[in-house]
């Protein structure tokens, strides 16, 4: 899952000229989806616990990179750790600057 995706080069330049900046980490998150539950319920939450979320099953889940939608996606499975498959991508351009 390391492997450097074709339209970027090793030394962090890629299409958008990054240069050095390409090496600046940031976090990714995958959210499978969203609810809004009282804390009484929070509170009440134990092992074996459902709560229904805002998505259906085989829905794509939201891609965010410091909480900034850039794709969405599906979950695979690599080996034997998940991993995400990109499908519906944001422009690059328009990832950089809401990034």
């Amino acid at each position: 899952m390391n492997d450097v995706p074709q339209n970027i080069e090793e030394d962090g330049s890629g299409p958008l000229g990054l240069g050095m900046l390409g090496n600046v980490k940031v976090a990714m998150t995958v959210e499978v989806g969203r609810t809004q539950i009282t804390l009484q319920d929070l509170l009440r939450l134990n092992e074996g616990s459902v709560v229904e979320l805002d998505r259906m099953a085989g829905d794509p889940l939201d891609i965010l990179v410091n909480g900034t939608p850039i794709a969405k996606g599906e979950v695979v499975v690599v080996g034997e750790k998940f991993g995400i498959r990109f499908g519906d991508i944001v422009d690059p351009k328009a990832r950089f600057e809401s990034v």
